[in-house]
This record gives C-alpha cells, sequence and structure tokens, in this order.
C-alpha cells in the first residue's frame, strides 16, 4: 500500500509537469486555433537561461524568477515579430512556422550550450518527506506544490482581473473584443507571454529529473499534447485535469505492467491520444462541436 501511495505521488508530480505544459498549449490554441510547436523548446531555452544565472552565481530561486520574468518579456516578443506577420494567416502557415520556430529554438541552444548533457540543481532539499509513514522525494512534493500554484494563480489572473478576463474575450470573440476597444493583437502577444512563462516553470521543475540538454522536452511536450487532448484542447482546467491523470496512469503502467515499463511510456500516451480522439474527440471538458448541413 505505501508503494502504491509513493507511485501515485510520484505520478502527480509528473502528471503536474504535463499539466502545466498542456495548459500552454492549451493558452496558444485558443487565441490561435493552433498547437504551439516550438512550445517545449522554449521552455528548454528558458530552462538554460536558469541554468547560465546559476551558473553566474545567482541563487537557485532568484535564478527561477529571473528566468520568468526573462520567459515573459521572451514570449511577447516571439510573438510581436515572427507570429504577429502571419497573424491572419491560413493555419497550415501557422502551424509551419511553429516547427520553424522550434528547429531554430533548438539549434540556437545547442549553439550557445552545447550538446552535452548537464546536471540541474534541484530547488528542493533532498532529504524524503515522510507522511503518514511513507517516505516521498521533496523534489516530488515541491514540484506538485509549485505546479499546482502556478495553475491556480493563472485561473484567478483568466477569472477575477479586468486583463484576464479581456485575454479571454479576444480569443473566444475577437472581432466583437475589436468593437469594444480591445486591442485583440496585444491580448495575443500577452498570451504568448504567459504560455512561456508556464512552459519555463515546467522546465525549471523538471529538468533536475532528466537532466539539461536541447531535447529535454522533446517527449514532455507529447505528453503535455496527450494530457491536452484528453482533458479537451479548448479547457484549462481540462489540460490541468488531463495531465494529473495522465502522469498517475503512465506511473502506475509503467510500474505495475511488466509489458510497458518505462520504455513504453511515449507509446502509451500516443495511444491514449488515439483513443480519446476516436471515442471522445472534444476530451474529458471539451465542448464538442456540431456543424449543421
Amino acid at each position: 500500500m505505501h508503494d502504491l501511495a509513493q507511485q501515485i505521488v510520484s505520478g502527480l508530480a509528473t502528471g503536474s509537469i504535463f499539466a502545466s505544459m498542456a495548459l500552454a498549449l492549451v493558452l496558444i490554441y485558443r487565441s490561435m486555433g493552433v498547437i504551439n510547436f516550438a512550445q517545449g523548446e522554449l521552455a528548454m531555452f528558458s530552462t538554460y537561461v536558469a541554468w547560465q544565472l546559476v551558473q553566474m552565481g545567482v541563487p537557485m530561486w532568484g535564478a527561477f524568477f529571473i528566468t520568468i520574468v526573462v520567459a515573459f518579456a521572451g514570449g511577447v516578443l516571439l510573438e510581436r515579430l515572427v507570429i504577429r506577420p502571419v497573424e491572419r494567416a491560413p493555419q497550415l502557415t501557422l502551424v509551419i512556422v511553429t516547427l520553424g520556430l522550434f528547429t531554430a529554438i533548438n539549434g540556437l541552444a545547442g549553439w550557445f550550450w552545447g550538446y552535452v548533457v548537464k546536471p540541474f540543481p534541484t530547488p528542493f532539499p533532498t532529504t524524503p518527506l515522510q507522511i503518514g509513514g511513507v517516505a516521498f522525494s521533496a523534489q516530488d512534493v515541491g514540484v506538485i506544490v509549485v505546479s499546482l500554484v502556478t495553475l491556480g494563480l493563472i485561473s484567478l489572473f483568466f477569472q477575477k482581473t479586468k486583463l484576464g478576463l479581456a485575454m479571454r474575450a479576444a480569443a473566444l470573440y475577437p472581432d466583437q473584443s475589436r468593437v469594444l476597444g480591445i486591442r485583440v493583437g496585444w491580448m495575443l502577444a500577452l498570451g504568448w507571454g504567459l504560455a512561456s512563462v508556464v512552459g519555463a516553470i515546467s522546465g525549471i521543475m523538471i529538468a533536475p529529473v532528466v537532466f539539461l540538454d536541447p531535447n529535454m522536452m522533446q517527449s514532455v511536450i507529447v505528453y503535455a499534447f496527450a494530457a491536452a487532448v484528453l482533458g479537451g484542447i479548448e479547457s484549462p482546467i481540462g489540460a490541468v485535469v488531463g495531465g494529473l491523470i495522465l502522469g498517475v496512469v503512465l506511473n502506475l503502467l509503467g510500474t505495475y505492467v511488466e509489458a510497458i515499463g518505462n520504455e513504453l511510456r511515449l507509446a502509451a500516451a500516443l495511444a491514449i491520444i488515439v483513443a480519446v480522439l476516436v471515442i471522445k474527440p472534444s476530451g474529458l471538458f471539451g465542448r464538442a462541436t456540431v456543424q449543421r448541413v
């Protein structure tokens, strides 16, 4: 029973990372109607920024908050310089642009820092925590707390602030929002900034586990996409719930189903994507669209 509890907590920690990345994907999807394939690379690049700050002597949590600011500014700047010129282009063009960003950011990180795997310091104590007689990793508990606090703050921002409400309106009803005086273009830029912040937090939280290299987020983004599809690609709540469910399910399958183990977890995530798209394309919290002919 204790082993099961440990596996569930570990799954929740991993799932909270998936949830954060899935939320970042949802933020961009609701604004643009396409998946940002460069989201994982943006998170990776931000994690390298945090690593570089630590190497320069900045305390870990100081580097964390500085990186958040840099990630937000970078996301806004990227939207203004790269996405803005093709904002009204066909969806295929936007997809190609995000794929181009994926390649460019990955290459840029490799050029700056090389492709050698680097250890990343954990911001949490290394001493295990004892809860109810069960030993839990402080890294797992810390990741869960930081990720859920981040997701909660994002939720409050969108529900309780005027700027958050304006961003929601711009994403759902852009034409009507323009009539009301909302600067839809800048709302999209702020959405990219927030998505970059959420991705940066995910990267910093997972880097101590998977180590730091330019390809570290490429499997994580697949899991995040599976979480977003499971929860509903247009639902922020669905992204969170889908990420947590996916993390626990994959961890339990990898631990207790010998045929899957660690090697086939990615294949299991892809199978979940296919199953959801076949059985319930709108996801757990998504709304099914009806077309009349």
